[in-house]
């Protein structure tokens, strides 16, 4: 199967398409039968119930979606009513949209379902300020918007109800397709044609979508109690899987050498070409693998990679000495040994699953998930100017407020509202992601507008339309979570042919669409670039203390190893977790920082190379401590750990330099009992690891230096 293939089955067994299926279904239902018996506007009014629940429907456990269902479906049937009687008066309505679009964006203090929630209330406030509804018609679409909220949640909970594990399967699956993306990236660095900067900005960047991957896998398994106390094979499988696939992302990440030295060294000789292609392989494999997971058809036979191993081996015996010692090439090949061993095993779970492969019941996966506390006091705490949530929620009233009086004082169209959803779409609580949304919604609205009036215009049959309209739909529903400018580009023709069948003509609706595009993403930039603004420059501080804290965490546990105590398995998967969250979140804020105006970027460089010198150490550390968790403990000589003890000392004074309270550095531990020392390693390279560690550390001290004299001079 070739790389399109699986792309495109990948995103057909995916939850984003099978969403998109139910929440098209659950929208469009509503309206159709109605429709047959006259009462098309009841039905619209049902469906735009079943739409504002649908953008709270996000993946996770099934009592967190059925918590955020509810409580929209609430808030949907009250913004209506309340948005309803306040449009009878522009002052009380401009009053409300303020009041409302504050306390809906402020839902961000409780974190992603809280602000979906806000978002779907905002969303039913904003539609529902065309409909010129009198008292009574006001009370009785409240009635319809609760009653197609109440059907949407049905059907969500029925579907999840009859493949409860399909959700855990899809988000694996995914999961295991970005890692396979990670692996790729990861042969470009034995690829002589390639730039190693190159390598390593898509590097960090895809460590960020393999970090949210993951995070979305453990808020399914490990906050559900199907899935981690009760003892169905299936569930007991996934819970495996999902932990030997994170052993297998920390092997992937753990093969870092020298590769400017490599290349140097072994460019020429053409055994790096085999070492890519052969990373590439397992890529493949792994992608393969994902797909397997989340998809219900069976796949294809493993591939045996044990030829191309055994070339690879001929292929460094060959070299022998003449190229300088081969001994780097070796462990890359025992470690390609290894990872085919992982994945192997992985396949073994996926393809033919015994009833004995049950994940290990002591790793407290209650541990390895936040948990979200809703209270009075996080909004009190909140209100601050210092608070990001605050900032946003108070930057999205006003702009929204600014919008609503724009459309009031100009002489405008039928649908102004469409201003006010340009806003809502757009503002994002970071400036750079404002402007991209800016432009994928321009961009997206001209494509989309381009496709709708071309399909008006030539295909003038309602069936082979209405075909159109709902295909439109589905790809909207599906893009939704994944690629907002795809959804924006199949939002637009659907929007186009709906008005057209309600007798509106299609190309004033078009342009008007566009200006309303234009002038809502006009408000929203200006927003995000003048109100309360806080540069990403001025908060990359915080991330890159929590980076530097968990590899000093993880360096300690390093010193632990080499001490010869013995390392608690669930404390070391928990500092490599928090090692890869907040290097991605790093990465993450460091990508924003670089798409907002150039004014307003500090020390970009400079904050590159911690980010990468930061992945590097976290790498090399990896690679140590997984070979030492694989023997038995023993107290490794005073010449291998000085280098890691110096490593910890000039990190802490790092520390330090970014702010953080450090009580004290941590003692050298005393070894697990019944240990013996042992007089030389077993490893060779290990020596050269080591130092190379506190080379990597040395330099971090030295950047973060040079960095709080830039800020102080500044």
């Amino acid at each position: 199967m070739n790389k399109r293939i699986r792309q495109v089955s990948y995103f057909l067994s995916s939850q984003y398409f099978s969403d998109g299926l139910r929440i098209t279904l659950s929208i469009l239902l509503p309206s159709l039968i109605l429709a047959q018996f006259g009462q098309l506007p009841l039905g619209m009014a049902m469906s735009l119930g079943a739409l504002g629940v649908s953008l709270s429907d996000a993946p996770g456990p099934v009592s967190h979606r059925r918590n955020g269902m509810a409580a929209t479906v609430l808030l949907s049937s009250l913004v209506t009513l309340v948005t309803g009687f306040a449009r009878m008066n522009d002052y009380t309505l401009g009053l409300e949209i303020f009041f409302f679009s504050f306390i809906f964006s402020f839902f961000a203090v409780y974190g992603n379902r809280a602000t979906s929630v806000g978002t779907a209330a905002l969303l039913i406030m904003i539609l529902m300020l065309d409909r010129p509804l009198d008292p009574a018609g006001v009370i009785r679409e409240s009635g319809l918007v609760l009653a197609g909220g109440v059907w949407y949640a049905a059907i969500s909970l029925l579907v999840s109800g009859l493949q409860p594990y399909r959700p855990a399967q899809q988000a694996l699956g995914q999961c295991i397709h970005e890692i396979a993306k990670f692996m790729a990236i990861k042969a470009d660095f034995y690829t002589t044609s390639t730039r190693l900067d190159d390598d390593y900005r898509r590097l960090v960047s895809q460590q960020v979508t393999v970090s949210e991957k993951q995070d979305a896998v453990r808020e399914i398994l490990f906050k559900s109690r199907r899935f981690v106390t009760e003892s169905t094979q299936t569930g007991r499988l996934l819970v495996l899987t999902f932990v030997d696939v994170v052993d297998l992302y920390e092997q992937i990440v753990a093969m870092y050498y020298d590769y400017t030295a490599i290349r140097e060294r072994f460019g020429e000789s053409g055994v790096l070409d085999q070492i890519a292609r052969l990373i590439r392989q397992l890529s493949v494999e792994l992608d393969h693998l994902g797909l397997a997971v989340q998809s219900p058809v069976a796949n294809r036979s493993p591939a045996d990679l044990t030829t191309s191993l055994e070339e690879l081996k001929r292929s460094i015996d060959t070299l022998g000495n003449q190229d300088g010692s081969t001994l780097v090439l070796r462990k890359i090949l025992v470690s390609l040994r290894n990872l085919t061993q992982r994945v192997a095993t992985i396949q073994r779970h996926v393809v033919s699953p015994s009833s004995g492969s049950v994940p290990n019941a002591d790793l407290e996966y209650d541990r390895f998930v936040s948990h979200q506390v809703f209270d009075l006091k996080s909004l009190l705490d909140n209100l601050t100017l210092d608070s990001s949530a605050f900032r946003h929620a108070l930057r999205v009233a006003i702009a929204m407020l600014a919008g609503f009086v724009l459309t009031k004082l100009l002489s405008y169209g039928d649908y102004s509202y469409w201003v006010l959803l340009t806003i809502s779409v757009i503002l994002k609580p970071a400036f750079s992601l404002t402007k991209q949304r800016n432009t994928e919604r321009i961009t997206g609205t001209l494509a989309g507008g381009a496709i709708g009036i071309l399909i008006l215009t030539f295909i003038p049959g309602k069936i082979a339309q209405f075909i159109f309209m709902v295909l439109f739909m589905l790809g909207t529903y599906s893009a939704q979570r994944v690629n907002y400018i795809v959804m924006v580009v199949c939002v637009t023709p659907f929007v186009l042919i709906l008005f057209n069948f309600l007798g509106v003509n299609y190309l004033g609706v078009a342009e008007e669409r566009l200006l309303d595009t234009l002038l809502g993403g006009a408000l929203a930039l200006s927003a995000g670039y003048l109100l309360f603004p806080k540069w990403e420059s001025e908060q990359l501080s915080k991330p890159m203390q929590d980076v530097l804290n968990a590899n000093v965490r993880y360096v300690q546990l390093l010193l632990d190893s080499l001490s010869g105590r013995r390392i608690d398995i669930v404390e070391y998967k928990l500092a490599r977790k928090d090692v890869y969250v907040t290097s991605a979140n790093l990465s993450a804020a460091f990508d924003r920082m670089v798409s907002e105006p150039r004014n307003k970027q500090r020390n970009g460089k400079q904050i590159y190379e911690f980010v990468v010198l930061n992945h590097i150490l976290s790498a090399n550390v990896a690679t140590i401590i997984s070979a030492l968790l694989a023997s038995e403990p023993k107290v490794h000589p005073a010449s291998l750990l000085r280098p890691v003890k110096r490593a910890l000392s000039v990190l802490t004074d790092s520390q330090r330099q970014l702010g953080t309270v450090v009580e004290k550095t941590a003692a050298e531990p005393p070894p697990t009992e019944g240990v013996t020392p042992a007089t030389t390693s077993d490893d060779p390279l290990l020596g050269e690891q080591l130092n190379f560690i506190q080379q990597i550390s040395n330099d971090i001290h030295k950047l973060v230096s040079r960095l709080q004299r830039k800020r102080h001079v500044g």
